[in-house]
């Protein structure tokens, strides 16, 4: 059994149960041995042991009321994976299916995603298997407080500093940093995602949409290819697909297919995102109106639809695991060139397999999806100098740092004898600097 394999047993052995967080590190590992044959001393320091180990695990009760004045609690969880490069950075995600295994797959996700940003970030991730849909404001608020007055006392500015994620936006992050502020009495970037009144940045909102689009751009430039007049196809309708089809469309895209949990809409003429964002983000409505409201477009039930429909690109930007060998098979079959993900995790380990041997030019979302953190970091950058920048000035630093990506994962993949493999790529080029980072300050 080689060092890589007998590491995944154990991981198995030791989180039975934890299928989102065996498949990520899975993903992961099985693409660093070309590493490890370089670095021997890796092994003899247990290195990968330490990397799918989370530095520290916390799990918590959050009992709220609502308002009818019935109690209900939910779990907390804030999991503070990797701290070698920099303190913990990661989302918080409000959702019924959070659980312990979700939060460490997306917390072993962060590490990497947070190197290839190129900026000192450790990684993290956390939330509740709470669900703000449906729900008030006041019982938002009340649950966000309850949830806080544990979570403060394990984060901080320099220590951890949470962001959004699923189910937590600017309405969560305004209720969450009151409630630190309340308690901790002091006004310091702990959260980012922050409002533009109280220490936001400008351009966090549409950052790992815009940042999707710029990476993708990125590639296909280099193969003497654009996104103009190209059709894509967005899973989702949150921030991110939102974002992405805004630049898209900016590029000369035609983004003809998105959808929500309920199912999904297609529009030949291309989607009016501005009725989009209506009914998503200030009606917080179904995807289903659109095709009330829209002439000519159609609604179906149920998310898979939507890989049937031709594109040139596919661009998931929704959740884990939505595109299986099936659904990538059909977008193969249908034509697509590029698939860049904006979700955490959205392609089974067999879809990525299909991918890869159809040629298709595949960004992982440790790589695609990284401009919300890049931003975040820039946001923490802005709250410690006491500095707001311009949205020209974020945006300029977010595109820069998504080509930067690009071209360190197609270097690490070529490097390692793997070009045009991303997957290889940006696994290598993020695992490089933490591993050198935890090996240069000992065993801790």
């Amino acid at each position: 059994m080689t060092y890589i394999e007998n590491v995944l047993s154990q991981l198995k052995e030791r989180n039975p149960g934890e299928k989102e967080f065996h498949q990520a590190a899975t993903e992961i590992l099985l693409t660093l041995e070309p590493v490890l044959a370089r670095h021997p001393e890796y092994e003899s320091a247990a290195l990968l042991e330490r990397f799918v180990e989370p530095e520290r695990a916390i799990l918590f009760r959050v009992p709220w009321t609502d308002d009818s004045g019935k109690v209900h609690v939910n779990r907390g969880y804030r999991v503070q994976f990797n701290s070698a490069i920099g303190p913990y950075k990661g989302g918080l995600r409000f959702h019924p299916s959070v659980n312990l295994s979700v939060i460490k797959f997306l917390g072993l996700e962060q590490i990497l995603k947070n190197s290839l940003t190129g900026l000192p970030i450790g990684g993290a991730k956390g939330g509740s298997d709470f669900d703000p849909k449906g729900k008030s404001d006041h019982e938002v608020m009340v649950f966000c407080q309850s949830f806080m007055t544990e979570l403060y006392r394990h984060i901080g500015a320099d220590t951890d500093v949470p962001a959004g994620d699923i189910g937590v936006g600017a309405r969560e992050i305004g209720f969450l940093y009151g409630q630190y502020k309340r308690i901790c009495d002091e006004s310091t970037g702990v959260l980012t995602g922050r409002g533009l009144s109280y220490g936001g940045s400008l351009i966090r909102k549409e950052a790992t949409g815009y940042g999707l689009i710029y990476i993708t751009e990125e590639a296909m430039r280099l193969r003497g290819d654009s996104l103009n007049g190209k059709t894509v196809v967005i899973s989702g309708s949150g921030n991110v697909a939102i974002y992405a089809c805004e630049k898209a469309q900016q590029l000369g895209a035609k983004v003809v297919a998105m959808y929500d949990s309920d199912g999904c809409i297609y529009d030949e003429k291309g989607i009016s995102l501005e009725v989009v964002r209506r009914i998503k983000e200030q009606e917080r409505g179904r995807i289903r109106e659109y095709a009330d409201r829209v002439p000519g477009s159609v609604y179906k039930p149920g998310c898979k639809n939507i890989w049937d429909i031709p594109c040139d690109v596919a661009l998931p930007c929704a959740t884990q695991n939505e595109i299986d060998a099936e659904d990538a098979k059909k977008l193969i079959a249908h034509g697509v060139k590029y698939v860049a993900e904006g979700a955490n995790m959205p392609s089974t380990l067999e879809a990525i397999d299909e991918f890869k041997r159809a040629g298709v030019v595949f960004l992982p979302a440790k790589a695609a999806n990284a401009g919300g953190v890049a931003t975040s970091a820039l946001e923490m950058a802005q709250a410690s100098g006491r500095m707001f920048w311009t949205a020209e000035k974020v945006d300029s630093k977010l595109k820069e740092i998504m080509i930067n990506i690009y071209h360190n994962i197609d270097r690490a993949a070529s490097e390692y004898g793997y070009a045009g493999d991303y997957v290889m790529g940006a696994n290598i080029a993020g695992f490089e600097k933490v591993a050198d980072a935890m090996f240069a300050q000992g065993i801790v």
